[in-house]
């Protein structure tokens, strides 16, 4: 049976971290039943790790070409591993399959995270060894003594909330949709296995449901995942959005995004990405080449979003939370970092690699979907990210015990003037919210003097800049109630969803364009009309 990972990825590191791949040239069942047993251990709740037997290793990393193993050894070194894990106690059986691999023939031993710990492995497979914990300590395997043995005893039968069985569902509030979309996107083998084989030992093989056939049940990281409708068993297990038009706190929106974890950070990050993200180019008099910026980085936005789901607790009934403020972009997830990562530590320290993970398996299927890296670089990214884009630093707060809150603050040049504050943009292009007329004729004061290059007066400057260059026109176009289509065919632009959000919708917004029935936007007979605070507007253009 096929794995539920790509194979590719895997060998190449691309999706586990190194530290959880261990590499042997040829078969040796001493080295790998220790190997095992420290998986099974997972002491830092990495959520186990894998072992691929015939390929080589040079500090850590795989020799290429492999030099593979002789396919009659295939079946008795896996009759062997079954001998190996009688030899754990208590028993222990990681999962192996054999591939080709650049022509080559190797074996890959799944070894996840027991729910037995601690385990134990004989030092030699001779007769009367002794017998001792073995845990995984960066890439190597050791025996656990002192601090690493005591960490261990007080992690027995101790398994992370996303690893446990969920007695109040049951393997059908698993779907099985979900389920071969995801193999489908890692490109696993076992995708087309699915088709055929019997659902109870697909979610066994992903290892997302435990139990005996009379009593299968799903693990939670397997409901977060895997059903559509998450909330159901882990209460306001959604991502809110709160965009705020202005500093007062009274002018803002609020959006949900629902539904398996994969999706809820994908809807999110893909609003946030159309809607907010803003970039801005600055031409200059003596050099060709223009400066491009961003409000926000969107690679500092995306890690930040991702490592508060993949960290939050799940046993608790908070949601992530988005703050989009006119100059800052909060993040905040619930609770605090688990030590000895803190306050102090992410305040300091550009780098930070946790010595544990809350959600073993969480971290495993995103890192699978390329939605995060889990290897210490979350960090590095989101300080790198907002340097290379001219922004100020990242700032990374916390109480230690609830909370953690990552503030984005906006690239300089974005602040906006006196009298009006940012309010996103979609598709490149800069947008302001004008409370009333006065904010208007305020900015067109504050930037009358900064026209350049051909722009006629201070309010066609403003629109070109901070709206759009068919203002104007749209103004004009609406002078009687019109559709949309008929509306971007006058104005020379197709009838497109990306245009309706770029163009149309930013003066609906700020009340400059009315529609026939504003209480059904997508009424099938909708129209729109200049307001009459659009013709102020157009009279301050004319």
């Amino acid at each position: 049976m096929a794995l539920p990972i790509n194979i590719e990825d895997l060998v190449h590191g691309r999706t586990v971290e190194w530290e959880r791949l261990e590499f042997k040239e040829g078969w040796n069942p001493e080295v790998v039943i220790r190997s095992m047993c420290a998986f099974a251990n997972d002491i830092n709740n990495w959520g186990g790790g894998y072992i691929i037997i015939g390929v080589a290793e040079n500090s850590g990393q795989p020799v290429f070409p492999p030099s593979g193993l002789e396919q009659n050894q295939l079946d008795a070194i896996q009759g062997e591993i079954i001998l190996l894990g009688n030899r754990i106690s208590p028993t222990y059986f990681p999962v192996s399959q054999p591939y080709m691999f650049d022509g080559k023939h190797i074996l890959v031993l799944w070894c996840p995270a027991g729910d037995n710990r601690p385990y134990r492995a004989p030092e030699t497979l001779g007769k009367n060894s002794a017998y001792h914990e073995y845990i995984r300590v960066g890439s190597r395997c050791i025996k656990a003594v002192d601090d690493y043995l005591r960490q261990l005893q007080e992690q027995t039968a101790r398994i992370p909330f996303d690893d446990r069985v969920n007695n109040r569902a049951t393997i059908n509030d698993l779907d099985l949709g979900l389920i071969q979309a995801h193999l489908h996107e890692i490109k696993s083998d076992l995708y087309e296995e699915s088709k055929t084989m019997p659902f109870r030992d697909l979610c066994r093989a992903m290892l997302i449901a435990k139990g005996s056939d009379e009593d299968i049940r799903p693990v939670n990281a397997g409901l977060l995942f895997f059903n559509k409708a998450p909330e159901n068993f882990f209460p306001r297990t959604w991502i809110e959005l709160v965009w705020h038009k202005d500093n007062s706190s009274n002018n803002f929106t609020e959006h949900y995004f629902k539904g398996e974890l994969q999706k809820q950070l994908r809807d999110a990050l893909s609003y946030i990405k159309t809607n907010i993200l803003s970039e801005k180019v600055v031409k200059h008099d003596d050099r060709p080449e223009a400066d491009r910026f961003y409000n926000f980085p969107y690679a500092a936005i995306e890690e930040a979003l991702s490592n508060a789901v993949y960290h939050k607790s799940y046993e608790l009934n908070s949601p992530v939370e988005i703050q989009i403020w006119p100059d800052k972009i909060e993040i905040i997830s619930y609770p605090a970092a688990i030590p000895p990562v803190n306050k102090a530590e992410m305040s300091s320290k550009r780098r930070i690699i946790a010595r544990q993970y809350r959600n073993r398996r969480i971290g495993d299927f995103l890192k699978e979907l390329h939605l995060t890296e889990g290897r210490g670089t979350g960090f590095p990214t989101i300080h790198d990210s907002m340097s290379k884009n001219g922004s100020p630093a990242p700032v990374f707060d916390s109480d230690d015990s609830s909370y953690v809150l990552v503030t984005l603050p906006i690239h300089a040049q974005f602040n906006v003037p006196s009298g009006a504050e940012s309010n996103g943009a979609s598709n490149g292009v800069n947008q302001l919210l004008f409370n009333d007329l006065n904010d208007f004729v305020g900015c067109i004061n504050g930037a009358s003097n900064g026209a350049s290059n051909g722009a006629s007066n201070g309010a066609e400057f403003i629109l070109e800049q901070f709206v759009h260059s068919k203002v104007k026109d749209m103004l004009i176009a609406t002078d009687s109630w019109i559709s949309r289509e008929k509306l971007f065919e006058t104005i020379g632009l197709s009838n497109q969803s990306k245009n309706r959000s770029r163009y149309l919708d930013p003066l609906i917004e700020f009340e400059w364009i009315d529609m026939k029935y504003p209480n059904s936007p997508t009424h099938p007979e909708q129209q729109y009309q200049i307001s009459e605070k659009g013709k102020k507007v157009l009279s301050l253009v004319n």
